[in-house]
């Protein structure tokens, strides 16, 4: 947590209040209400769990009245909390309200009692589909008594089909609506509305995490320690927190999955000159570059269709292969690492769609303006190290996928090219390689070799002549 107000500020309505920082992504936390800064109740740089309370907001009122406070009258405050030690912790900015309840003698919201309900009907902050729910529905929901299979019943009108409040609040007034059960004498139990539309039966989620190979990052030798093993002239520089995570996650990935790569050459002349074809068109009607990315990804898409396993993630003795293909595209923030924000769909857009996608989490994540559930969901990544000038790589598996596809720099190089009237010519065309990490544990080296040939056809089938709009 890094704090941007001070005790005693005041704050305005979604004015920037604190930094947090999960491993997945920095985000700006904006305040849920305007008013006085009364307490901080983290300190910076701490580490604390998913729904800690952090601050305490007063109304200019109620900040006024602390001074000489009313006998009668209990000051009024509001809190707010997030979270920032885990993966899926989530950061909700539109939606960082406080949640319902009734307050307490010394004016905190006070959560109400969770009913009893089954374990595989508590409230979760992400259903078995990997949908998101925030803590203010999760907090109407439990207050309500919602069922878990409730909440996935329902038909998010938020951004990726997420559920919002406007959802469960026009849910739970449906279901007042309908007919009420005769009253008994006995307790009532709570039942799923008869309502609720019908899903068919989810299995068990799977694990929060896998094991990270007994790999953490620990702390190292003083300064003045390692100067005395190796001398004056060196620079200590600690890890950033971004690169502890990184380090930690990459050794995961090579202590969880059987990583191998495979590699191939794609001739792309067609597809370097229908872009500078349409590159000054492109960007006067859509405001972003055309870029290589898009191309890749679509590529990379087209066979994912072709070879299923590999958009799948493995589950102890299961591989799960999932029809969606929400498509990582990794991103370079200056010096400290990668991000890799996720295209959720990517099967569903064409190259002008992926273009824009891309362009704008590229954007967003090299200025902080990424929410953490864009990092996540992934099915399959696509890297471009070719931008960096690397002509290929053997890239490491983004846990829990089981692919990721590296493509390197274009180069013109002169090849031999069959020629119906010439025969065998040497051309001057451009060339690239293309690298494919994927988890040998459910893909064997012809699987992978045969979705690194479907990506080159669809590279290779670009001309010059094929329209972009």
């Amino acid at each position: 947590i890094a704090w941007y107000k001070e005790v005693g500020d005041e704050v305005d309505i979604d004015e920037t209040l604190l930094e947090i920082g999960t491993d997945k992504v920095d985000t700006e936390v904006p305040s849920p209400a305007a008013g006085v800064l009364t307490e901080q109740l983290v300190e910076e740089g701490e580490t604390v769990e998913v729904g800690t309370v952090v601050a305490t907001l007063a109304s200019e009122t109620a900040a006024g009245a602390a001074e000489a406070p009313a006998p009668d009258e209990p000051e009024k405050t509001e809190e707010t909390g997030d979270s920032s030690d885990a993966a899926d912790d989530e950061a909700e900015p539109e939606e960082a309200e406080l949640p319902s309840g009734s307050p307490s003698g010394d004016g905190t919201v006070q959560r109400p009692e969770t009913p009893d309900r089954p374990p595989e009907e508590t409230i979760k902050r992400r259903g078995d589909d990997g949908r998101f729910y925030s803590p203010l529905v999760r907090s109407i929901a439990e207050e309500e008594g919602l069922y878990m299979s409730e909440l996935e019943a329902l038909e998010g009108s938020g951004r990726e089909g997420r559920v919002t409040k406007e959802d469960v609040l026009a849910y739970l007034e449906e279901r007042e609506e309908a007919p009420e059960p005769a009253p008994s004498t006995g307790a009532p139990e709570p039942a799923a509305p008869a309502s609720a539309p019908e899903r068919p039966s989810r299995p068990s989620p799977p694990s929060e995490q896998p094991s990270r190979g007994g790999y953490t990052v620990e702390e190292g030798p003083s300064e003045a320690e390692l100067k005395q093993q190796y001398g004056d002239r060196i620079d200590v520089q600690p890890m950033d927190r971004m690169r502890k995570i990184t380090a930690e996650h990459m050794v995961r990935s090579k202590a969880t999955s059987a990583h191998v790569t495979s590699f191939a050459e794609a001739d792309v002349t067609g597809l370097v000159r229908f872009r500078e074809k349409n590159k000054e068109a492109f960007r006067e009607q859509e405001g972003v570059k055309l870029t290589f990315t898009p191309f890749f990804a679509k590529a990379a898409v087209e066979a994912l269709r072709e070879h299923p396993v590999l958009n799948a993630s493995v589950e102890g003795d299961k591989i799960v292969m999932k029809k969606d293909y929400h498509v990582g595209i990794a991103v370079a923030i200056g010096n400290k690492g990668l991000l890799a924000p996720v295209i959720r769909n990517a099967g569903d857009y064409n190259i002008v769609g992926l273009a824009r996608k891309a362009a704008n989490m590229a954007d967003r994540a090299r200025s902080k303006e990424l929410q953490p559930e864009e990092l996540q969901g992934g099915t399959f990544t696509v890297t471009n190290i070719g931008s960096l000038g690397s002509l290929m790589g053997t890239p490491i598996i983004n846990q829990p996928q089981v692919g990721i596809l590296a493509t390197g720099a274009i180069q013109k190089r002169p090849v031999v090219i069959e020629d119906d009237d010439l025969g065998d010519v040497i051309s001057v065309r451009h060339m690239m390689y293309l690298s494919l990490s994927y988890d040998h544990r459910i893909i064997d080296g012809a699987m992978g070799a045969s979705f690194l040939q479907r990506v080159v056809s669809a590279l290779e089938s670009f001309s010059e002549d094929d329209d972009l709009f």
